[in-house]
């Protein structure tokens, strides 16, 4: 009997990200490697999404295995780059992930899909699949992915918000989220739900009050509950792109259900921390890394 030959897709695509091999690491900082451009997923009619690796020294080779900080960047939903921390982090040397990771960590910094590319609930599965691949592949990464703390800044940190608060396998241990909308339905600052051109609406596909149960569920607000993991919110106090009540309003309605939440407001402050000194805004970066710490220990 003949053996049915393989289709030529078959032969001539890529190995699936869940079997495809390693990139091979390179040296980043003492004590640091890095692994560019894994892919982690590719959805239907898309692109594939990859992710960049930050690994401590001993990963892979300590019985130990490094916690994960699942990295989500800004740039409203519609543009961005996976490796952006933000304004001020771009001058570091070493730069903020090398710096995460010479701390423990390792650090996984993902793509998702664009508000140009798919709309919500898409870069939220993105997220998922992120995850779901991490862990995987953690015994040969080294890492231990029930021990992950997802940070993101700005609509990074709306994602990160939902991502730590709509259940997932293994769960988020923590949350640190820079600056972020935590509610799409309402009014706030600068920001009107019934503008079909809002950032909010472009990640919707429509004016957020024409969609209000996607609104909705696109609102980490909505999805606050008692065994969210701990958050720590920071807001510029005189942010004008995100008002700070996105923030203020969900560590309230954490707070109500009972869940573990700290908020912390900073004087002086616009969006991305513009306004702040270059010690400012390595204080929030290393305060936010010590929270990070702490949940996962």
């Amino acid at each position: 009997m003949t053996a049915e030959r393989p289709s030529l897709f078959q032969v001539i695509g890529v190995p699936h990200p869940d079997i495809a091999a390693l990139p091979p690491a390179a040296p980043c900082e003492p004590g640091v490697s890095v692994l560019r451009g894994i892919p982690y997923d590719v959805p239907e009619g898309s692109r594939p999404l990859e992710l960049d690796l930050w690994l401590p020294e001993k990963a892979g080779q300590s019985p130990t295995p490094a916690p994960l900080v699942l990295y989500v960047h800004g740039g409203a939903w519609r543009r961005g780059r996976r490796d952006d921390m933000g304004l001020h982090t771009r001058s570091w040397s070493p730069g903020p992930f090398a710096r995460i990771a010479a701390a423990g960590f390792a650090v996984a910094c993902v793509d998702y899909r664009l508000s140009g590319e798919a709309l919500f609930p898409a870069p939220l599965d993105d997220l998922r699949a992120a995850l779901r691949w991490l862990t995987l592949r953690s015994d040969e990464l080294g890492i231990d992915t029930r021990r992950t703390v997802v940070w993101g800044e700005s609509a990074g940190g709306h994602l990160a918000s939902l991502l730590a608060l709509t259940p997932t396998e293994p769960p988020v241990a923590g949350g640190v989220i820079w600056y972020a909308p935590s509610d799409l339905t309402t009014a706030r600052g600068s920001y009107d739900p019934s503008d079909p051109a809002s950032p909010e609406a472009l990640l919707l596909g429509a004016a957020p009050s024409a969609v209000p149960e996607l609104a909705r569920a696109a609102s980490p607000l909505a999805r606050a509950h008692a065994d969210a993991p701990p958050l720590l919110l920071v807001h510029g106090e005189e942010d004008r792109m995100v008002s700070r009540t996105h923030s203020e309003a969900l560590a309230d309605r954490l707070r109500e259900a009972g869940a573990p939440v700290e908020l912390w407001t900073v004087p002086g402050s616009d969006h991305v921390w513009y306004g702040l000194t270059e010690a400012q805004a390595d204080d929030i970066f290393r305060r936010s890394l010590a929270f990070a710490g702490g949940v996962t220990d």
